[in-house]
């Protein structure tokens, strides 16, 4: 009887084993993320977000240019008291101090290194997507980018 139970009861236990974890959705924003920009729907950078003592960063590892526009531009617009100012886009670091909150993190910021302006920030997996959301007191953008294998 022994025998027979375990004969039958395996397959099955391997088979949910195998649908549910095919259908676990990876919560982690860790890794590389192409962004699009919410207004012409075009991808402009990849950035690589990362965790550091507890604390969730990204910074910009490509930018894609346009013929025409500036191959390496700087945060000329960024805060006279940021040390970003005037500093190249590739390679700065623009979202900081993220912490995870369940399945959210939040409590950070975000720049618009084209713009300058500093976002309070908030990111999510959504359908396998990054949902990122920058705040100025009740107003919000929010943008989708996606995971770069």
């Amino acid at each position: 009887m022994k025998k027979m139970f375990k004969f039958l009861f395996l397959p099955v236990l391997f088979s949910f084993c195998f649908i549910t974890g095919s259908f676990a959705q990876d919560t982690s924003i860790v890794g590389k993320w192409k962004t699009i920009d919410d207004e012409t729907n075009e991808p402009k950078s990849i950035v690589q977000i990362y965790e550091k003592d507890g604390k969730y960063f990204g910074q910009i590892k490509e930018l894609f240019r346009k013929p025409g526009e500036d191959p390496d531009p700087v945060c000329d617009k960024c805060p006279d008291d940021d040390p970003r100012k005037d500093q190249p886009t590739k390679g700065m670091i623009i979202i900081k101090d993220l912490v995870q909150a369940g399945d959210e993190y939040e409590d950070g910021t975000i720049l618009d290194p084209k713009i300058g302006k500093i976002y309070t920030c908030k990111l999510w997996i959504e359908d396998g997507k990054l949902m990122v959301r920058g705040y100025i007191a009740f107003f919000f953008r929010t943008q989708t980018w996606h995971r770069v294998e």
